[in-house]
């Protein structure tokens, strides 16, 4: 199962490495990545394979809005077909 983490926030040194090893210790794999910089505010979308994940999704989408809150960012991790749902124009 695929899903979509997106992250928003100020910029500063270590964005992605963090988010990524929070992901890691939960055995979850980065498939696709996209990051920009618009006038010092850091956006990332990232695609990531679920399917081997070491807790439920829900717990998993916690862990993700705690470290997101933990480092002054915005992060959402949702199942991919729900994103695309809710995304669709």
């Amino acid at each position: 199962m695929k899903a979509v983490v997106t992250v928003v926030g100020k910029d500063r040194v270590g964005i992605i490495a963090q988010v990524c090893a929070a992901l890691a210790e939960s055995n979850v794999n980065v498939l696709d990545i996209s990051q920009t910089v618009m006038q010092g505010y850091f956006t990332m979308m990232m695609v990531v394979d679920v399917s081997a994940a070491a807790v439920p999704l829900a717990q998993l989408c916690q862990t993700m809005e705690d470290k997101g809150a933990e480092m002054g960012l915005s992060i959402r991790l949702q199942r991919e077909d729900i994103f695309d749902a809710m995304h669709r124009v």
